[in-house]
């Protein structure tokens, strides 16, 4: 039977920070960061994506923002993955995807459960994130298994994606446009050209109109991000909506790009938002039981 979760958004919980090995790809470990309130549980769990323009990063840089969703009450494991140029486009995503299904098979080790689990992800990584919970089903995503793994499927109840890049190929036309020589070759790094980006796109799946699975979603971007134009999170606010997806903006105005990485009143006032947005989610899911 589902789990029901007593959530509060307005807890404080005593947050305790450990590392596991949550997969081995290529024969090479990868760890999980496991951010777990101090209580009863079990609680929510959520798997977060790092951002680092599918280049770099790391699964810590967002430990203001992890922290802060955590002490509400709930688990969060954010997870390190493999990483352009050395293992281009579909890895990050096939790595979130495995990650997804880990964290339902393994919640209760972190006193988690592994129903209503939700996603985040942030810049590239709210892109992986996307893709894997609009396409859980993709069998170039879920090539990863393990027997731990085989009877959980790598749907999210929820996602909540901090100045994502919701169109991969947009924005490389975009860094064309400025002469943003950093953001082209990441993008050529990871896609390894236009086509790729083109069909690795979450608003290229809403454009077919491709079956796809919309979780409900929350954006939160800054108005003045020069990474990503706000033409690319409307239009997708547009699309989504437009394909019966339930989905909120919260934008900033004048915060850069993935300004949540820092703390800030800003950052604490997203960090209420998404505990908010994660309340609603996990109450309809209890109505439901």
């Amino acid at each position: 039977m589902p789990s029901t979760f007593d959530y509060d958004p307005q807890a404080n919980y005593e947050v305790r920070t450990f590392d596991v090995p949550y997969q081995k790809a290529l024969g090479q470990p990868w760890e999980a960061t496991i951010y777990q309130p101090q209580g009863d549980g079990p609680f929510p769990a959520i798997l977060f994506v790092h951002g680092g323009a599918w280049n770099a990063g790391h699964r810590t840089q967002q430990e203001i923002f992890n922290v802060g969703l955590a002490s509400s009450g709930l688990v969060i494991a954010s997870v390190d993955f493999r990483l352009a140029p050395d293992q281009p486009y579909p890895a990050q995503v096939q790595d979130a995807s495995y990650g997804i299904r880990w964290l339902k098979a393994h919640a209760s080790e972190f006193n988690a459960s592994p129903d209503h689990l939700g996603g985040a992800g942030a810049s590239s990584g709210g892109h992986t994130l996307m893709l894997a919970a609009m396409r859980p089903h993709d069998p170039r995503y879920t090539v990863l298994s393990s027997p731990d793994v085989e009877r959980h499927d790598g749907t999210v109840a929820y996602a909540i994606a901090g100045s994502p890049v919701l169109d991969s190929y947009a924005r490389y036309q975009y860094a064309q446009r400025i002469e943003n020589d950093s953001l082209m070759s990441n993008s050529v790094n990871y896609f390894l050209n236009e086509e790729t980006m083109q069909e690795g796109s979450p608003q290229g799946i809403l454009d077919r109109g491709e079956d796809a699975v919309l979780p409900p979603l929350l954006i939160i971007q800054g108005t003045a991000d020069l990474n990503i134009p706000m033409s690319i999170p409307r239009t997708f606010v547009e699309s989504y909506r437009a394909a019966s997806g339930n989905v909120e903006i919260e934008e900033y105005p004048d915060m850069p790009h993935n300004f949540i990485l820092r703390a800030g009143k800003e950052t604490d006032h997203a960090l209420e938002v998404a505990k908010a947005f994660v309340a609603r989610q996990l109450a309809t899911a209890n109505a439901t039981v």
